[in-house]
């Protein structure tokens, strides 16, 4: 199945793409950096930044990882709604590939547009691309 990710919520994107990957299908998301996260701007990217920038004093080299580019920040939030420790998770999380943008293999392919996960207009929201500039992110 490819899904094409321009305006959609990345939450909902994320848990039908963690069904589907449960049940065995194997998902490609094209454009990425098109994603939007609902909520105020300033507090996701609080939020966002806090997330990076925590270190372990003693040894930073040892301090969790999180992502700044919008492919990768998606696949973290799927990866979020699988049982990753379990074989089953791991499996499925194998099964999903993000890419930004559209790329040459699939630019032909016709790729679906989720109706349940779409963004309301009206509401606050910032776009993953923005997100990943703000956090650093450059590509």
């Amino acid at each position: 199945m490819i899904i094409n990710g321009e305006n959609l919520v990345m939450g909902r994107l994320a848990s039908f793409t963690a069904q589907k990957l449960l049940k065995g299908e194997k998902i490609v998301i094209l454009n990425a950096e098109k994603a939007v996260i609902n909520g105020n701007k300033e507090l996701i990217y609080e939020k966002f930044k806090t997330r990076i920038d925590m270190t372990v004093k003693g040894n930073p080299h040892n301090s969790p990882k999180f992502p700044k580019f919008p492919d990768r920040i998606i696949k973290r939030s799927v990866r979020g709604m699988l049982p990753k420790r379990s074989k089953r998770g791991t499996e499925a999380l194998k099964n999903l590939k993000v890419f930004i943008g559209v790329p040459k293999e699939f630019a032909e392919a016709k790729a679906e547009h989720l109706k349940m996960a779409e963004h309301k207009e009206g509401t606050q929201f910032i776009k993953l691309e923005q997100l990943s500039r703000l956090l650093g992110a450059n590509w």
